[in-house]
């Protein structure tokens, strides 16, 4: 071996030594990035909520010409203009009008912020209140696990949407003084479904967990004083995290289809309030005159679900420890 040959050789040893390791964070993106569609939803989905929050509030800064009122009025709220019914997309109105006169686009902007909040509301407390649920249930075993999985197994044989249209039914009139009406049946909407939509994570959480709680850091945190709730809080359910974010991903998808199914109803957020569910209800008689009120918040409801299921998958892929580094 010649001398240059024992020379690159020590300076591989020492680049092993001295390298620093790629950050997970760092990993897991570059394989997201490998998914084309994820990626292009996730820049998507970042427009999207950029656009919804700060659009109406620009929008507000710009005027438009009322017919009725022959004057310019700011689009600061859903002004009513019966002289401008079922508009044809314009300069004045970007998207057309609605039967009431009412900008669509500023309304569609206003109902992607209701809808996209109840989403996340109802993603983030029922991913939460799941994992934690099943992380308790996987810890512990015995008849803690045995209760919480009956429990588990009643709520996923309720048929689902005739429940959801009776319990709003119910709570549609219910008010909470303090909040506006509009996010009272909010609140409303994100309990029934945050109610129905833990379980998922709660069986995700529980399997995770029972494939850890033997395992020798397990019987180190215990030899140490951990008591379970901080075992469970800072070991078992960070372990979990991976399989609850694909899950919570494509539960926003889900989530917006069922706010929408039950505004459509007439069963969820009621008008004048919009969501892009509501904005659907009154459109069947203006299918052939106006169709553009309805293909406009169902291509938003479609295409954002679309991007969500995609973004779900990417991070599967992406998060998927079997996978090469």
């Amino acid at each position: 071996m010649t001398v240059t040959q024992i020379d690159l050789d020590a300076l591989q040893e020492d680049a092993l030594f001295t390298s620093k390791p790629e950050s997970m964070l760092k990993i897991y993106w570059t394989r997201l990035q490998r998914h084309r569609l994820a990626t292009m939803s996730l820049v998507f989905l970042g427009i999207l909520v950029l656009t919804v929050g700060f659009g109406p509030l620009i929008m507000q800064q710009f005027t438009y010409y009322n017919v009725s009122k022959d004057e310019y009025l700011p689009y600061a709220r859903d002004t009513q203009d019966l002289l401008s019914r079922n508009a044809a997309p314009s300069s004045s109105h970007p998207l057309g009008t609605d039967e009431l006169g009412r900008d669509i686009l500023y309304r569609l902007l206003v109902a992607g912020q209701l809808s996209l909040v109840i989403a996340f509301s109802v993603t983030i407390l029922s991913e939460t209140f799941g994992t934690f649920l099943g992380a308790v249930s996987g810890f512990y075993a015995g008849w803690v696990d045995a209760v919480i999985q009956r429990i588990v197994e009643f709520i996923i044989i309720l048929p689902t949407l005739p429940l959801l249209l009776v319990l709003s039914a119910f709570l549609r009139d219910f008010n909470i003084e303090a909040i506006p009406p509009e996010w009272s049946q909010a609140i409303v909407l994100i309990a029934i479904l945050t109610g129905l939509g833990w379980t998922g994570s709660c069986r995700l959480s529980r399997g995770m967990v029972l494939s850890l709680r033997n395992q020798e850091f397990t019987e180190a945190s215990r030899a140490l004083g951990l008591s379970d709730f901080k075992i469970i809080v800072r070991h078992m359910m960070p372990n979990a995290i991976p399989p609850i974010i694909v899950n919570a991903t494509l539960s926003l998808g889900l989530v917006i289809l069922a706010e929408s199914s039950l505004s459509f109803l007439g069963f969820g957020i009621q008008q004048p309030v919009a969501t892009w569910g509501n904005m659907l209800q009154d459109v069947q008689k203006d299918m052939f005159t106006a169709p553009w009120k309805a293909l406009i918040p169902g291509a938003m409801i479609f295409i954002t679900v679309l991007a969500f299921n995609y973004l779900g998958d990417g991070l599967r892929d992406a998060l998927d420890p079997r996978l090469k580094l």
